[in-house]
This record gives structure tokens, sequence and C-alpha cells, in this order.
């Protein structure tokens, strides 16, 4: 068949240019590559380790008010922590080490100033433990970069049985961030020969296996440059990276799969010749990659409505990532097809051909389901609602010391200070007002059941304010500690405002509370008109959207099975806090959610290309769109999964809990969802699933997912 016998749409076009012009397109994306990539060894130590806030929130207006007229003891203040089984601070061994703590401290830049440990404040009544206030002199992200730096060094001045351990709220992300990073990469590192052995069984060679990682790595080079080039104007999350490396493997992967399995299905299968073939790939599996990689990026885009630096900049990462891998799906992917040619089966298993175009076991699954849909589609729907279930008692809340390892510095820290100074020690709340309101602040946080001591007022360097340090009765993760900065904001003076770490975390989980059910909103609604667009069929949109959100149900029920109650914690060896972090609702939702649309859009797009082939047949769009996208869809499935379940082995639980759910929702969404549940949902719909009201069908935009020939 000859190029002049087919008609190509603008995917297709694109796909057979770059396949024909494979110097031009190699020459643009070593360009991309060489620029960003210079930069992208700096990214590392650009990108930022705090920002775990709710911006324009009270606690967050509060630490910038102490930060100004307190001398920088505001929450990101370093608390170092001196503690001995059998020396006290009227020991000269003691008394050493903490002026040997407090010079150290005091040289670095981004301290202010030092506070020596004080009787009846930071001095334990035993006088076995001590706290030393290193005052902030720079920026949130500043101080646990700090913290990176002091905590090392400050440790090794301990001496025999007398710890030296840097804790607080910049201590503790620094240990947070340090722990889940080098967790994630490990997971990473082992996830890749992992990738590619299935890569190479699912496509049967091994120069086709190495497409997909080709599109990682050139996407995770140009990411990593965009993102470095991003800290130059604003604070990006160091867990940036790390989701913008899993997305781009996840989702290079995917799209490869796809894309090179239909240009083989047309080059062997059709004997067309390779330009040809990637222009046929590029029309059919190419647009549904496309559409795939919008949604994706529309789910992300909804996390920017958390008002927070740290999701927001998460967000930014994988969605620079998807960018870039779409790109290089869309144009050098493609051109390395066409110079590839026959040669992409090079080093090929012995099925490499086999199930290539119309695979035999999806045809018969296919076949199944449509001679006895109710047979398979009840117990897949029973299974997920009851998985589901459980997501009604979910409770979520902000990471507690937990997860932090019992080997580091912040906790080691964070428990010696509750053991002497008690459990809410740790996450004193910050009250300040005008110096005016002195007495009526301390009165009403001594008054509070919530409190378990107040400290007494310490006046601003221009005496204009003051402020009062207080202790809860309660872990700083407990929720009544909530309860507590709750009705201290509303028994405090007007003028003053309630903050510290633990008001910070506070806000924090309300704003993503708040945020919530706004995100899956419009992740719901903008999912469901990019899939009208795309299908030109509103109920079957409406299915897919609503099959995503059980399979995303099912996984979070799963999730509070496993971390809110504990279960399997010793297998997969975590000590459960008794809720799931509260960023998870909202951010793996919208990952989950971008995740299943890729496999929704695939399946369905086939369907759709198989319903047009038919003249409407939608016997045929479910039985040839099965039978050409299931194989592949196990395939993908089967990488993702592997991919997130390796960030299970992690040590720190919040990978876990990522791993999990993630790992959790794509194997459920593949097996039960897109091979079941979605075309039981087409067998009995019928052609109801593809209509299109009149005045509907002429506001859409024409879309096929086929070639045509003149």
């Amino acid at each position: 068949m000859s190029a002049a016998t087919i008609q190509f749409g603008p995917v297709g076009r694109l796909g057979r240019y770059a396949a024909t012009h494979v110097r031009i397109v190699a020459i643009a994306w070593a360009v991309v590559a060489v620029s960003l990539g210079f930069l992208a060894p700096r990214v590392e130590t650009a990108l930022s380790g705090a920002g775990w806030e709710a911006t324009g929130s009270e606690s967050v207006a509060a630490r910038t008010l102490i930060e100004q007229q307190f001398a920088g003891n505001s929450s990101s203040a370093l608390m170092i922590v001196l503690h001995s089984p059998s020396l006290t601070v009227a020991d000269a061994a003691f008394a050493t080490t903490v002026d040997r703590v407090a010079a150290m401290a005091k040289a670095d830049a981004a301290v202010a100033g030092v506070t020596s440990p004080t009787p009846g404040a930071s001095i334990a009544a035993d006088g076995h433990t001590a706290i030393i206030s290193a005052a902030a002199a720079r920026s949130p992200k500043e101080m646990v970069l700090a913290a990176d730096r002091l905590k090392g060094p400050l440790k090794r001045l301990g001496t025999g049985d007398l710890t030296v351990s840097l804790t607080g709220a910049s201590g503790m992300w620094s240990d947070f961030n340090a722990a889940n990073r080098a967790a994630m990469m490990k997971s990473e590192l082992f996830s890749w020969p992992v990738t590619l052995a299935i890569l190479a069984l699912a496509f049967g060679s091994l120069v086709a296996a190495s497409l997909p990682l080709m599109l990682t790595i050139i996407g995770l080079i140009a990411s990593a440059g965009v993102l470095y080039l991003g800290t130059l104007f604003a604070d990006i999350s160091i867990w940036s990276m790390n989701f913008a490396l899993m997305f781009a493997l996840a989702l290079g992967v995917d799209y490869a799969l796809f894309i090179v399995v239909r240009y083989r299905a047309a080059h062997f299968g059709n004997d067309m010749k390779p330009a040809d073939a990637v222009g046929v790939a590029m029309d059919t599996a190419g647009k549904a990659v496309l559409f795939s990689g919008v949604t994706v990026l529309i789910s992300l885009s909804a996390v920017m409505l958390v008002p927070s630096p740290a999701f927001r900049s998460m967000a930014f990462g994988i969605m620079v990532a998807v960018v870039f891998i779409l790109a290089a799906t869309l144009t050098l992917l493609p051109a390395v097809l066409g110079a590839l040619g026959s040669k992409v089966d090079n080093v090929a298993l012995r099925w490499v051909h086999s199930g290539e175009h119309r695979s035999p076991f999806f045809t018969r699954w296919a076949e199944r389901i449509w001679a006895r849909p109710m047979l398979y589609g009840v117990p897949a729907l029973l299974a997920l609602i009851v998985l589901a279930a459980p997501v009604i008692g979910m409770e979520t809340g902000m990471p507690s010391i937990k997860v932090v390892p019992a080997s580091d510095s912040a906790r080691i820290g964070y428990t010696q200070v509750q053991a002497a100074f008690g459990p809410g020690a740790p996450g004193a709340l910050q009250l300040v007002a005008p110096a005016a309101d002195a007495a009526a602040l301390e009165g009403a946080a001594k008054a509070d059941p919530g409190i378990a001591n107040v400290l007494p007022a310490q006046s601003s360097t221009d005496g204009s304010h003051v402020l009062v340090q207080a202790i809860p009765r309660q872990d700083p993760s407990d929720p009544a500690v909530g309860e507590t900065i709750d009705r201290l904001r509303t028994d405090v003076p007007a003028p003053a405002l309630v903050g510290g770490a633990a008001a910070e975390n506070h806000d924090l989980e309300t704003a993503l509370g708040d945020a919530t059910p706004l995100v899956i909103g419009v992740v719901l609604a903008l999912g469901f008109l990019l899939l009208l667009v795309a299908l030109q069929a509103p109920i079957i949109a409406l299915v897919g959207v609503v099959t995503n959100l059980l399979a995303t149900g099912a996984a979070f029920g799963v999730a509070r099975l496993i971390f809110q109650e504990g279960n399997l914690a010793g297998v997969l060896r975590f000590e459960s806090q008794g809720f799931l972090d509260a960023w998870g609702p909202v951010f793996f939702f919208a990952m989950i959610f971008a995740i299943s649309m890729d496999y929704t859009v695939f399946l369905l797009a086939s369907a759709k290309e198989h319903l047009g082939h038919s003249g409407g047949d939608p016997r045929e769009a479910l039985i040839g769109g099965l039978a050409h996208s299931g194989r592949v869809v196990l395939a993908a499935a089967a990488v993702m999964v592997a991919v997130f379940f390796t960030f299970a082995l992690s040590g720190p639980l919040p990978p876990k809990e990522m791993g999990i759910i993630l790992g959790v929702a794509v194997a459920l969404d593949a097996l039960l969802v897109r091979l079941l549940l979605v075309p039981v949902a087409l067998r009995l719909l019928g052609r109801w699933a593809w209509w299109t009201p009149r005045l509907l069908e002429r506001a859409l935009p024409d879309v096929s997912f086929g070639h045509g020939h003149p």
C-alpha cells in the first residue's frame, strides 16, 4: 500500500513527516537534550525541601510576622536537642558541648542568633535534656537546607552517651525529604530492570523494548533542565523531580507500547513501508496518545487549585515531564521507527509476531463477554464496590514523626523532647499579638483545656508585639491539637495570630480538605468533556468517567485497610499512623485518574475505530477494540504496577502509601474495569453507547481514530 492511497490526519502527517525527516527531528531533539541537559545536574541542589504550607493562611502570616519582629524565632528555627541519661546541664562535659553546639549553629549564615538553654523553658526538670534554638535568618526553604548541612556535624559533637540531635520543623522536613528521596531513588533503580524485562516480554524484541526507555531518558533530561530554570523564579519542591521520573517512566512505557505495537501491525501485518506504517500508527494510536496526554495534563492541572507551593510545584514537575514525553512520542518516536524500519524487531524472541495485529486470546475473551456479559460484569462490579466501601471511614492527617526513620536526628530529638517536656512540646504553638493585648493573649492560652503549659511572653525587638509559646497537651499529630488551634483562634484578641509548625500543618490539612471536592469535581468534569470530544458519544464518555471513579475508590478503600487500620504492617514494614497522609485524597486521586484515563482512551478509541470500519456494528466495536488493545493495556498495566509496587518496598511510609495506592489502582483499573466492566457496558448499551444527539454532534469537532482511503 503506497502513501498515495492513504489519507492521513494531522497527527498521522506529523508522524510520517518525522519518519521521513529523521535527521531534522534528531538534530532538534539533540539541541533540546544538550541545552537542557547542561542545566539538569544543577536541579538537585536548587529544588526546595520546604513549601508544605497553605499559602495565605493565618499560620504563614504568623510565621512571617515572628520572623520580622522576633529575630527569626519562628517555626522555621532549628531546634537542637542535647540529651544524656547520665550527665546533666550542670556537668562540665554537658556545658562544654552546649557551647560547641551553639558556636557551630551561630557560625552558619542561615542562623540569625542562638538562644541557649533556659531553666523552666528549655532545660528539663531533671537536667538531662536541653534545647538550643537557632533562629531563622533565611526562608523556610533555606532553613531546610541549613538543617541538611548542620545535622551531621552537630550529631558528631556528641560525646559518650551525650547525644546532639537536630529536630524541629526544618529538621523534620530535612530528614523526611532525605529519607523519601533515597527510598524513591532506590525503588526507581530497582524498577528499571524490572520494566525492561516486562517490556521485552511484551514487545518480544529488545530493540523495541528499549524505545520506551529512550523516551523516558530524553523526557527526564529535558524536564530536569526546565525545573532548574523554574527554580530561578519560584521555589519548586524536591519531590517534583521524583514524581516526574516516575510519571515519565510510566507514561513513556504506555505511549511507546501503543504506538510501536500499532506500527508493527501495519508494517509487518499489512506490508506497509515504514513511513506509511508510522503514519497509520500515529493516526490511530498516536491520536489516542495525544488525547491521553492532554487528559493527564488536565487532571494534574487541577492540583494547582490546592493553595500550597509544594503541591503546585509537584504537579508542575509532573506536567513538565508529561509534556516532554508527549512531544517525544509524537515526533522522536516516529523518527526512530522510520529509521529502524524492520529492525525494530531485532534481537527478537520467538513469539515476536504472535498476536501483533489481533490477539487471539483477547478476541476469545471479548466473544465470551459478548455472549454472557452479566456473568463477568456483576462479579467485577461487586468486587469494586466491596473494596471501595472502607473509604467511608477513611481518616486523613498531616505526617506524624512516624514517617521519619527511627535512626534519624529529627525523630531522636523529637522523642527526647517529648520525654522531657511532654507530648506536645515538639509542636509548640506560637501566639503573636500587639503588645497591648499581652495579658489577654496569655490569659486565653492558659484558659484553654488543650494547653499544658504557657511560657512567659517575649517582647519583639521594637516592643510593638508579644510572642507567647503555648505547649499543647497532645502530640502535634493528634487531631485534638487541631481543635485546640481552632479554639484559640476564636478566644484570642482579634489582632492576634496563632502559628507554629503544628498550626501550619493544621492549616495545610484544612486547605487540602477544602480543595479536595473542588479538585475531584474539576478532574471529573474536564475528564468527561475530553472523552466526549474524543469519542463523540456522551453515554460511553460518562461510563468511562464513572468506572474510573470506581477503581479509584477501590484503591483508597484498600489503602484505608492497610495504612489506617495497620493490616499488612508487618509484611510491608511500616508503623501505622492511624490515618492516611492528608495529601492522598487530592494528589493521588488526580494521579490515579490521569493514569486510568490512559487506558480508557486507548480502549475506547480502538473500539470507536472498529465501529467506524464495521459500519456501526457494536459487536465488532467491542470485540475488535478489545482484541487490538487488550494485550497492550495489560502489558502497560503490568509495567506500571511493577514500577509502583517497587515503592511499596521502600523504607519510609509515604512512598509505601504512594506505591500501594497507585499500584492497586492500576491493577484494578486494568483487570476489572478496562478488560471487564467497560466491555460489559459496551455490550449492554449496544448502539446506545455510541449515540450522539444531533445538536451535540454539530457542536463537537470531528474526531476519528482511524485512517482512510480516497
